[in-house]
């Protein structure tokens, strides 16, 4: 039941150069023109378009871009109805050609990049607000929802999206629960997979005679955060949250010390935040800051932060007594130029790389307190090493993550620096790995195994990037 398509090299990472005869794929055009005349499809006659759409913004990682150089689609779908999904997967199950499903392409991890040829879906056509229930402000939504476009219908009800991507503005809901993990509003409400986050699924099994089902949050867990490996989700239930008029502050520190402390400080308080970003001052100076923001001195520490309106009778104070200086506020949505969240979480990286491109990028939670772990890594490599921190929920407790920027000096080189990471005591979340498993925990997660074979009984949901599926026997 576990095994990939028999053409498969079942290689446990990638496959580039693994392509479906021609007239299989052309067999598969035919059969969804003929079911559809009216869903677009893309072929060998538009290469510049396949590429396109088998990518998505893993060249943050040399690694990956040496993994994937090759991979493309030979075929794109692009559904804007469940029943143009249907038909699709249906065809795929019957022709045994792989499927992989894509929304906006904002992952870094090659999530949506087909490691083996075959057919890309493309969900961005799936885009409505189906329900709002306004006595608990549960939305359905379909999974090619544009995530700022959601929050733009969702603020005349009073409500916004619980956690939303520094890409929101581009990024679809079902990418970001398909492969995401968190970011603005991971301080109050945690990570995707924590319970609550996500309370229902509707999605398309990969078979002959594809099945529609409807997962309750339980039955959902196992497909949050897989990569669409096991199966098509096309809706989503979430809750929201009360919609608050966030403040977007700009506080500058003369010492990476001072800002340390006042950014583990303010996890201690009773102030109401959104997001709490700290950047190290080499970082600083090269962002493009907001319209009206002044550009940060050469030795500044700058941290960012979104606010409730009711914390700015105490925060000026606050930070002023622990050294930091308020040197720009605005509302969020009333400010020109990038809006605050664009500094944060991975568009860091983005900026950074527009830059510097031959830096990359980690992933981490680090160890409480932070300070000794942090100042051994700062200790061993030096300006190789420059420290973007981010505030999360982490098991009910507020702590600090790292999304440090590095500079590209190989493979052995990243390897030593992660092995350092690890004896420091920071959990990592590698993003130079394409499985499942090897971006996260490492280890296999028996119900996401148990999905896939359920919802893909012939394995050709994204094949490649579910290390525990490509492992299981028969």
């Amino acid at each position: 039941m576990a095994e990939l398509h028999p053409e498969f090299s079942k290689q446990p990472d990638y496959s580039g150069f693994f392509r479906y005869p021609e007239a299989r794929i052309s067999a598969l055009a035919a059969e969804l023109g003929r079911l559809d005349p009216s869903m677009p499809l893309l072929g060998a006659e538009a290469p510049a378009e396949l590429e396109r759409l088998s990518r998505d913004y893993s060249d943050y990682s040399p690694v990956l871009v040496e993994r994937l150089r090759g991979c493309r689609a030979q075929l794109v779908a692009s559904a804007s109805s469940l029943e143009q999904v249907r038909l699709v997967a249906g065809a795929c199950a019957r022709h045994g050609v792989a499927l992989t499903v894509r929304g906006a392409g904002t992952g870094n991890y090659g999530q949506c990049v087909p490691l083996q040829g075959g057919l890309v879906l493309d969900l961005c056509g799936l885009d409505r607000l189906r329900h709002f229930d306004a006595a608990t402000g549960v939305i359905e939504v379909e999974a090619g929802s544009l995530m700022g476009g959601l929050n733009q219908q969702l603020e005349p009800l009073g409500r916004a999206l619980r956690l939303v991507p520094s890409t929101a503005r581009s990024a679809t809901i079902g990418g970001f629960i398909a492969g995401g993990s968190g970011g603005i509003g991971s301080l109050r409400w945690g990570f995707l997979r924590d319970p609550g986050n996500l309370l229902g699924l509707e999605v398309v099994t990969v078979e002959p005679e594809p099945r529609l089902l409807r997962l309750d949050a339980a039955a959902s867990t196992p497909l949050n955060h897989a990569y669409g490996t096991n199966g098509i989700l096309t809706a989503l239930r979430l809750p929201t949250t009360e919609l608050v008029a966030w403040q977007q502050l700009v506080v500058g520190f003369d010492s990476w010390d001072r800002a340390l402390a006042a950014a583990q400080a303010l996890l201690g308080t009773a102030l109401q935040l959104q997001a709490l970003t700290l950047l190290e001052a080499p970082i600083a100076q090269q962002l493009p800051w907001p319209g009206g923001c002044p550009a940060p001195l050469a030795a500044e520490q700058r941290l960012l932060l979104l606010a409730a309106p009711d914390a700015l009778e105490v925060l000026p104070a606050w930070l002023a007594a622990l050294g930091g200086q308020i040197h720009w506020q605005a509302p969020q949505g009333g400010s020109r130029g990038l809006p605050l969240r664009e500094l944060s979480w991975n568009h860091t990286t983005l900026h950074w790389r527009a830059r510097n491109p031959d830096w990359t990028y980690l992933q981490m939670l680090l160890p409480q307190p932070e300070a000794p772990c942090l100042g051994l890594l700062r200790e061993r490599w030096g300006d190789d090493l420059l420290w973007h921190l981010e505030a999360v929920r982490q098991q009910g407790g507020a702590r600090l993550a790292a999304l440090p920027l590095l500079r590209w000096r190989g493979e052995e080189a990243l390897e030593r620096l992660m092995a350092d990471c690890r004896q420091a005591g920071a959990l990592l979340f590698n993003p130079h790995v394409i499985s499942v498993e090897d971006g996260g925990l490492g280890v296999v997660d028996a119900d996401q195994v148990a999905a896939k074979a359920a919802h893909d009984p012939a394995g050709l949901l994204n094949p490649g990037k579910l290390g525990g599926w490509l492992s299981s026997p028969g």
